[in-house]
Parts: structure tokens; sequence; C-alpha cells
């Protein structure tokens, strides 16, 4: 059985004189893989940072940690007249791999850390954060689970699948090639899902914008028939009600996995390479 490896960075950032406020503090680590010629899983998990993930022709995963120092200590009197004084003395990245999956975490939940990681182009990526961050991934070839709440996804030169949900920003992503017979989706609240595909793209396209439109530059074999309206009854309450069903249904080049994109205040968008 193949060794574990994990590896730990404890990222003291000690405050001095020296630094001025909302200077930034940077680390490195470097994460050798069990076997580089095997496809990657890298699993990050942060609350408040961004991520941002490239695609290189290296064997190891490289990982750039950047938070900000405050220049001030925090003074805080309690009521028996003590003062408490609070630093903000570090942090900690820690990097487990086993087999060739990688699980990156911080330790400061309340701590802004952004982090930018390079993996072999061949990686298979499940990305998320909450607070404060955006996630930018370019060139990487696998089948990606994103998630952001309040940030912006974007993904440029990827190749494979993508599930990818945010709330309070847009979804932007272009690829240059997708895993065969695979459904995608694609969702946020408040923003655009703005979609680049191959021209040779097969697939039954869902769309939805409750307020805005829908757009597109591929011929689309548009499902013109009726709504579907479905109803249901809770007689003991004496409640009825009538669920209208205002998707847009299609097929692309012939049909294929369902593709589906959402949102509620903003466009959906979805592009054919030119």
């Amino acid at each position: 059985m193949k060794s574990q490896k994990t590896i730990f960075a404890a990222l003291m950032l000690m405050l001095s004189a020296s630094f001025y406020a909302q200077s930034q503090e940077r680390e490195q680590l470097t994460v050798p893989l069990s076997d580089p010629a095997k496809e990657v899983k890298l699993n990050v998990n942060l609350i408040t940072g961004s991520i941002k993930v490239m695609g290189y022709d290296g064997k190891d995963i490289i990982i750039d940690a950047i938070a900000p120092v405050s220049e001030k200590k925090q003074t805080r009197e309690r009521a028996d007249g003590m003062k408490k004084i609070s630093t903000n003395d570090g942090f900690e990245i820690v990097a487990r791999e086993q087999n060739n999956i990688v699980n990156v975490s911080t330790d400061r939940v309340n701590m802004k850390v952004n982090l930018t990681i390079k993996v072999p182009r061949k990686a298979s990526l499940k990305l998320k954060t909450i607070n404060d961050g955006d996630i930018y991934v370019e060139s990487v070839a696998g089948n990606h689970e994103i998630s952001n709440i309040n940030g912006e996804i974007k993904m440029k030169n990827v190749a494979g699948s993508v599930v990818a949900n945010t709330i309070n920003e847009n979804i932007i992503i272009n690829f240059t090639d997708i895993t065969p017979n695979t459904p995608m989706a694609f969702t946020t609240l408040n923003g655009n899902v703005d979609v680049t595909f191959p021209a040779n793209l097969k697939a039954n396209v869902k769309l939805k914008s409750d307020m805005g439109e829908v757009l597109t530059d591929f011929d689309i074999d548009v499902d013109k028939t009726a709504a579907k309206v479905k109803q249901t009854a809770d007689k003991e309450k004496g409640l009825y009600k009538i669920q209208k069903d205002e998707w847009t249904y299609g097929k692309i080049n012939g049909g294929g996995p369902e593709i589906m994109m959402k949102t509620m205040h903003g466009d959906v968008l979805i592009r054919k390479i030119k």
C-alpha cells in the first residue's frame, strides 16, 4: 500500500513595527504525488478567501498561500477592568496527499487566505469557498465540482465536465473539450451564467432565467410543445396548487447528455467556440 504524505505549513505572521496595515505574508508548499503519471484529484475547502488553480507541465502540486497581516494588535477591555490583547499570530495550511488525492484546508476559518495552486494539467478539482473570494481555474482537464457563495466562478481553457454553483456572482466558463456522455449543471442566483462550448457539442439543454434573457449562437432545436402544468392538492387543508414549468428545453446537434443552466437575476448565455 502506498504511503500517505502529509505536509503541514504553519505560517506564523508575527506582528512588528515593520509591517504596514494590510500588508501580506506569503508561504509556499510543494506536494509530491504518489504517481505523477496518473490523474490528480485536488480538494480545496475554504471559508474565507479565493482559490486560483493553474495547470502546468510539472509533476508536483505547488501551493502559494497569501494572508493579510494587520498593523496593530487589538485591545479589548473586559468588565473586570483587565485588558485582553489579541494578535493575528499566524495560520496553518494543511495539505494531505494519498494515492494522488490531495486535500487542502486551513485552520483559521475567519482569516482570509488566498490560495494559488499549480497542478498537472490532468486533474479533477473539487473547490469550495464561501466569503470574500473568487474561484479561478485555467488549463486543467478533468471532472470538476466548483462551489462558491459570495464570489465569481471563472474557468478558462478547461476540458472535461463541470458542475458549478454560486449565489451572488457570475459563472463564466470556456471549454476547449468536454467529456462525452456526461451531464453538467451551472446555477447562480444573482449573476450571469455564460458558458462557451466546442462547436461539436451534443446535448439536451435545460435553460432558465427568471428575470433575464436566454441567449445562444448555437442552432438549438427548441421544444415548442406547451409548458408542462402540474397540479397538486391537499384535501385535508383545502389547498390546491398549480405549478407551470417555464424552462426552455432543446437539443444541440441531435441531443445528448443534459446540460442545465439557471439564474434568477441575470442572463443565460450558451456560446459556441468561434
